[in-house]
């Protein structure tokens, strides 16, 4: 297949690895790349975290039904809304970029019983190597910063002796490029597509991204996949696009929705749904501990380089990992000079000279084949598609962990200083770390969508990707591995279309 066309849906960061991959390694291919939603930034794709102007990004990430800046609540309580009262806060991003123009850009490994465990240990280590350099990764983000080097010390006079070696306190790799004031350019979709979207590049002849262009349908020629049905948002004509290869790449809930709507329905389609359960705090950093570490000069120096960007202060941004079997959690602790919320001026800890951190404990949620997405061809969702009902639920394993957590967070926000903001458990759906919907598999069993190279079972030219293919209870934020797992997919596809143009 001397000049294939590869057609993607969806431009996050997995779709945009899935552009770049086969772009470099398939000469001649030509990538058609469909996002329901607008380009929001200059760059398309970039992080709307880079945006200095406050008015700016406010006016950029403003959504209707938000649950987070730049992103839409499923179950909106409208006419058309999913059905989602165990899974309240399940959003989406619809947007040139998808969740990787809104995300925090955190971007541990998967490790121990977290990784896929049917792809070999070196061939893993190797992906999640090529996932930090499409993502910009650096593991040393704020590693400078001696408020930041208090707090871990802290935390570490607390739990060091309890972890293993090389899963202690530490920095939190993060997606993005320092720059020379301190500061840092967050990485998006901008920076996997790279030289797709660069106009003196080669390769961004071979690339094109439609925005406002919605797919419809994958359509099929028995079991193989011949293209999608698309339909321009901006005037509604709809077209068919032809394909040699389709890759769909939405997210955990409208990847398979469109797969359900084709009539590609496999037994395990929008089932073994998992997410993060999250148990998060706010502690008023307590200046007699941090005080042991860093100086008031060291402060200042903090608060001068968060001053830099406004719009996205954020620093010294700390974590324990997971590990097995002593810490099955991953935890983030993030620093910041004023509350998420606001507190009324006079009470304790409301001017906090030392500031605040914001922690977070992640937990697994083991998958279940109840826990699914349904889709209902008998009701119509808002944009015509079969509606989604979302059922969800935590069992006693995950309540277990949930409350050995709540327990830890106690441990740390006491190390650190008071809390102001009492652990609490989010409501399911908060972490927007998705998972198992379209999971993988190394047998077509029944238990998953797709086979160990991302291709659905039975379709050879059809193939999935995402935070969906995951098959473990994670507790990291997954991306890194969904771009890891995407690389590997890709790369199976170059291979096969380079033998058939033999």
């Amino acid at each position: 297949m001397s000049n294939p066309t590869i057609a993607i849906v969806g431009s996050g960061p997995i779709g945009s690895t899935y552009a770049r991959v086969l772009l470099e390694q398939v000469p001649n291919a030509r990538v058609v790349m469909f996002e329901a939603g607008p380009q929001v930034t200059e760059v398309p794709g970039e992080s709307v975290r880079n945006i200095a102007d406050p008015g700016e990004k406010a006016r950029v990430t403003e959504g209707m039904f938000t649950a987070r800046q730049g992103t839409h609540l499923l179950d909106f309580g409208g006419a058309g809304s999913a059905h989602a009262s165990s899974f309240p806060t399940a959003a989406a991003a619809t947007n040139v970029g998808g969740q990787g123009a809104h995300w925090t850009c955190a971007t541990p490994s998967p490790a121990f019983s977290e990784k896929v465990p049917f792809i070999a240990d070196e061939e893993w280590d190797g992906l999640i190597e090529d996932a930090k350099q499409l993502l910009h990764v650096h593991s040393a983000a704020f590693a400078d910063s001696a408020v930041g080097e208090a707090i871990r010390t802290l935390l570490d006079e607390e739990f060091g002796a309890e972890l293993p070696e090389g899963y202690g306190v530490g920095t939190l790799p993060v997606a993005g490029d320092p720059q020379p004031d301190g500061s840092v350019r967050w990485a998006g979709a901008d920076v996997v597509l790279g030289p797709l979207i660069d106009k003196d590049s080669p390769l961004s002849k071979q690339f094109e991204l439609r925005d406002l262009t919605l797919v419809r349908r994958v359509e099929l020629d028995g079991h193989r996949v011949t293209g999608v049905t698309v339909e321009d948002l901006r005037t509604g004509e709809k077209s068919f696009v032809a394909a040699d290869i389709v890759v769909v790449a939405a997210d955990a809930f409208r990847s398979p929705q469109l797969l359900w709507a084709s009539g590609v329905r496999p037994q395990a389609l929008g089932h073994y749904l998992t997410e993060h359960p999250v148990v998060i705090s706010t502690v008023a950093l307590d200046a007699e501990r941090m005080g042991r570490y860093a100086t008031e000069e060291d402060l200042k120096a903090e608060l001068a380089r968060r001053a830099l960007n406004p719009a996205d202060p954020v620093a010294a941004v700390n974590r324990i990992p997971f590990s097995e079997p002593e810490h099955p959690f991953s935890v983030q602790v993030m620093y910041t000079e004023t509350t998420p919320f606001p507190m009324e001026p006079g009470t304790p800890y409301s001017e906090n000279r030392w500031g605040y951190v914001n922690m977070g404990y992640g937990m697994r949620k083991h998958p279940r084949y109840e826990d699914a997405v349904t889709f209902d061809d008998n009701e119509p969702d808002y944009r015509g598609f079969p509606n989604m009902r979302i059922e969800y639920a935590l069992t006693e394993r995950e309540n277990a962990e949930i409350a050995e957590a709540t327990e830890r967070l106690r441990r740390a926000g006491k190390a650190l200083g008071a809390f102001v903001a009492e652990p609490r458990l989010m409501p399911n759906g908060s972490s927007l770390h998705y998972q198992g919907t379209m999971r993988m598999g190394e047998t077509d069993d029944g238990t998953s969508v797709a086979d160990p190279w991302s291709r659905v079972w039975g379709y050879n030219n059809l193939v999935v990707g995402g935070n969906a293919l995951i098959p473990t209870a994670t507790a990291m934020n997954p991306t890194l591995m969904s771009v890891a797992i995407a690389v590997r997919g890709a790369r199976k596809v170059a291979e096969e279309l380079g033998s058939q143009s033999a």
